[in-house]
């Protein structure tokens, strides 16, 4: 996609970290400041069948927080109904198939006022696609900035900084990073942990999420 127009891609250090929770306060938020923002998750594991097709609950809610309601198949056009790796799927996708895609809804996008566009992973930062690609490839290959959505748990430094290793390795641009605590209690250490993820990430801390808050705080 054009440099300007460039779409930001919000990955996980895991599975279950808030990625669809953050993307979600980013669309909200952007449409405050006078922004139209559209997000989309290409690839979904986890789907319920419906009279219209699979549904993902993930992509449903990105498709009601943004700014128009894309038809479903355009907000998620690769959805498997069983919640497993994507390269399990009975008919995993590929790289060239969702530059296919990237293609389509670009051609579709140059027809509309511009508008922010956001891009949710599936999974961690290095969930395979099929034997052989990762989303990584994908993502890597375009060079599109990242945000790192840090769930605020045990272990979470080290995935944290092997994330940020593999992002840093892959040519895209680690543009910042968000700590969320995506559990009721504060994690043993939380500050002490945030402020040692403030010094070993190598991009801007976009923001702290309380549990269960509807914002980016700036702090707790």
């Amino acid at each position: 996609m054009r440099a300007e127009n460039s779409p930001l891609v919000v990955v996980g250090t895991d599975t279950g970290v808030g990625k669809t929770f953050i993307s979600c306060a980013l669309l909200r938020l952007w449409q405050q400041q006078g922004m139209r923002a559209q997000a989309i998750k290409p690839i979904a594991s986890g789907c319920t069948p419906t009279a219209e097709g699979l549904r993902n609950d993930d992509a449903l809610l990105l498709q009601q927080a943004s700014s128009e309601m894309w038809p479903y198949e355009r907000v998620n056009p690769f959805a498997f109904p069983d919640p497993i790796s994507p390269h399990l799927a009975p008919q995993p996708t590929s790289i060239e198939k969702l530059d296919e895609y990237l293609l389509q809804l670009e051609n579709w996008r140059a027809a509309q006022t511009p508008h922010r566009l956001l891009i949710e992973g599936a999974g961690g930062w290095l969930v395979p696609i099929n034997q052989q690609e990762t989303l990584a490839d994908w993502i890597g290959a375009h060079q599109w900035p990242i945000l790192l959505v840090v769930g605020l748990r045990l272990g979470c430094l080290n995935h944290a900084l092997l994330t940020q290793a593999a992002i840093l390795n892959s040519g895209a641009t680690f543009a910042g990073w968000i700590g969320n605590q995506c559990q009721p209690q504060d994690m043993d250490k939380q500050q002490e942990n945030i402020e040692f993820l403030q010094q070993r990430l190598l991009a801007p801390c976009w923001g702290l999420v309380k549990f269960g808050a509807l914002t980016i705080a700036s702090k707790f």
